[in-house]
């Protein structure tokens, strides 16, 4: 038997016994994914592997498809660009799997859930959210924002300023009864983080060019 499957074997034994501590999480994550993350994502895939693992020691939290939703869509916007292409979906399982939850499995609710909602309007989107939310579900960033990314697809809000977007989005949250201070923090913080990676990501493709001319010039 190799050290390898080894150690997987003794922390599916921890898992079994306790819940995983963020450094075991951690471990079992670099374990899993044996590969250098470039420096951009760093932060981010930490931040990922922390929550989640926070999340599995909540007692009020479950897995629902508003939390898939928005695990694999910000998954997507937030690791943009990331190369190799190839490793994401290793990445995505081995930061699932670190915490006691199935990436695939995710995946699958995700996509079946994101076509219920496809095409439909806000007022739509609303209704099937009370007819399909639990109140006893706990308000996780990660599930605010899978309500978010499902309200910013709708027909009727796409073409419109962002003021009026953020107002349609803000007074569907309230009618669901969840915390609109919180809501607007979660949002604010992704909108945040994807406009300093884009920033990020043209300061080094410009760095790149720069860089290319001088190669040129000698």
């Amino acid at each position: 038997m190799s050290q390898h499957t080894l150690t997987l074997l003794r922390f599916t034994y921890k898992k079994l016994k306790e819940k995983l501590t963020v450094s075991d999480s951690k471990k079992l994550f670099h374990e899993q994914f044996p590969y250098i993350i470039p420096a951009l994502y760093k932060r981010i895939v930490d931040e990922i592997l922390v929550e989640l693992n926070l999340l599995n020691h909540q007692s009020e939290f479950s897995q629902d498809y508003l939390f898939c939703i928005g695990l694999t869509e910000t998954f997507k916007e937030l690791l943009k660009g990331y190369e190799p292409e190839k490793h994401l979906d290793l990445l995505f399982d081995s930061l699932c799997s670190s915490s006691n939850f199935e990436g695939k499995k995710i995946k699958e609710i995700s996509q079946k859930s994101q076509l219920e909602f496809k095409d439909k309007s806000s007022e739509e989107i609303l209704k099937l959210l009370k007819e399909k939310y639990d109140t006893k579900l706990y308000p996780s960033r990660i599930l605010i924002l899978g309500m978010y990314i499902l309200i910013s697809e709708s027909h009727d809000l796409k073409g419109k300023n962002e003021t009026e977007i953020n107002k349609a989005i803000i007074n569907i949250f309230e009618s669901l009864n969840l915390p609109t201070n919180k809501v607007e923090k979660d949002i604010g913080i992704y909108k945040s983080s994807i406009s300093k990676l884009k920033q990020a990501k043209e300061l080094i493709e410009e760095l790149r060019l720069k860089d290319k001319k001088k190669d040129i010039k000698r």
